[in-house]
């Protein structure tokens, strides 16, 4: 089975990564989306408010909320941490990588289940001054 990156790495045209230098804005909160990404190498820094509330890693996607949802707007802003190379999907891209692999589905719901739990837990933890 691939791992998500690699079948967005599969599927994404042109064929080539996209790459970023630390503290390039990869995209904004609030702005449209038109791509989701895979970490092929790097860290990318997810804020909120101009907070940085999560950093993912080689393996990692992200992007993808804003081509599941009717404004395709982006939640958050993402930031290269370190030098990264990006696999990407536009959505057109992203809904056959859904309908032709559906093991790449499962694992993009549970990229966004695993970001919801460490959310929670965060959350919970900062609620209870632990």
């Amino acid at each position: 089975m691939l791992e998500p990156v690699q079948t967005v790495k599969l599927y994404q045209r042109p064929p080539s990564p996209q790459t970023f230098a630390p503290g390039e804005v990869i995209f904004t909160e609030g702005e449209p989306g038109e791509l989701m990404y895979g970490i092929i190498s790097g860290e990318v820094e997810m804020c909120l408010n101009g907070k940085v509330v999560e950093t993912i890693r080689e393996g990692d996607i992200f992007g993808q909320g804003a081509l599941v949802h009717q404004d395709h707007k982006r939640a958050s802003t993402a930031i290269a941490k370190i030098d990264c190379q990006l696999a990407f999907l536009n959505r057109v891209h992203f809904l056959f990588a859904v309908q032709q692999t559906p093991m790449f589905a499962l694992e993009v719901m549970r990229s966004y289940s695993d970001r919801f739990r460490r959310l929670k837990y965060l959350s919970a933890r900062a609620r209870s001054g632990a």
